[in-house]
């Protein structure tokens, strides 16, 4: 991986193929984009160049939108991609006021000796945003790069963009979220323990860390797969207050079916499939333990579809 100050990066003067964004979430869109570099990088390496914190968070001087996936995430995406490295912008003030040529200069042509450079439509770079894809093909013919730019992806009427899909997790459409990522949205977290009120009730949970800054899921009760030490386990989740037991700070848990593994201190992941239904006060005790037996069986026949 590529960090840091560009003239630093060792390439050894290896000509690469890169694809330049955020790639939050590395969705369909994203995908397309990589798709093209790779048609048209032919045996060059590949690098995805992206950025460390959402450029809107250092433009704005406000917290950039929540992330669909930790960088880390992404790292491991881009590498499932086939990408032979990644280079990762740490978006400063310097960085921000970069014109667009200083930028091509100093990151594709002097850090990367790009060759092939694939954006999607409607790319943006340099101060105020005033570099263009055209402008990166101008400057391109002078650096000794060809551009490819990307159309955005059009999935059933829906343009796959990533703030669709941050506002697909957070009103809890999952199922949209999955179709415009290819994949479930999912979620990396360390178990912790917790109040073990699950387990008095007959259904122990695992209680999930979410890194800061990660678009959240709408509150309500989802089937999910969790993910341990590469072993798939199906179960359900609720994120919410607990209302019917007084409320108070939000949680994510998790019970797992039929199993019993002790997941304290372990790192997970969690897909959400689907959305079986809204977090609620229930009158009882006895109600609540009826509707989760409720939700189990639900969730089991979604979560047969994926077997």
């Amino acid at each position: 991986m590529f960090t840091g100050d560009p003239s630093t990066w060792s390439t050894n003067a290896e000509p690469h193929a890169v694809a330049i964004g955020v790639f939050d979430g590395a969705h369909r869109g994203h995908r397309a984009v990589f798709r093209s570099l790779s048609e048209a990088g032919g045996d060059l390496a590949t690098v995805a160049l992206t950025f460390g914190t959402h450029p809107d968070s250092v433009v704005s001087g406000e917290p950039g939108p929540p992330a669909i996936a930790s960088l880390e995430r992404r790292l491991d995406l881009f590498e499932a991609e086939g990408f032979d490295a990644a280079a990762v912008i740490d978006f400063t003030e310097d960085v921000r006021t970069m014109s667009p040529e200083r930028f091509v200069d100093a990151y594709l042509k002097e850090g990367l000796n790009a060759r092939v450079v694939a954006v999607g439509a409607g790319f943006c770079f340099g101060f105020a945003a005033e570099g263009t894809v055209d402008t990166l093909r101008i400057l391109g013919k002078s650096k000794g790069f060809t551009v490819i730019e990307t159309p955005i992806v059009d999935l059933y009427g829906t343009e796959v963009r990533s703030s669709a899909i941050r506002a697909a997790v957070a009103s809890g459409s999952v199922e949209l979220a999955a179709r415009l990522l290819g994949r479930p949205f999912s979620i990396d977290g360390t178990v912790i323990p917790g109040d073990a009120r699950g387990r008095t009730i007959g259904f122990p949970t695992a209680n999930i860390t979410m890194p800061s800054g990660l678009v959240r899921p709408a509150g309500g009760v989802y089937a999910v797969t969790c993910t341990v030490d590469d072993v798939r386990y199906d179960g359900v989740c609720n994120v919410g207050t607990r209302p019917t037991f007084g409320g108070g700070i939000e949680t994510i848990e998790v019970h797992l079916f039929d199993v019993s593994v002790d997941l304290y201190d372990r790192n997970v992941r969690v897909a959400f499939i689907d959305r079986i239904r809204n977090e609620q006060r229930f009158a009882s005790v006895d109600a609540l333990v009826a509707q989760i037996k409720a939700d189990i069986e639900q969730a089991k026949i979604v979560l047969a579809t994926l077997n």
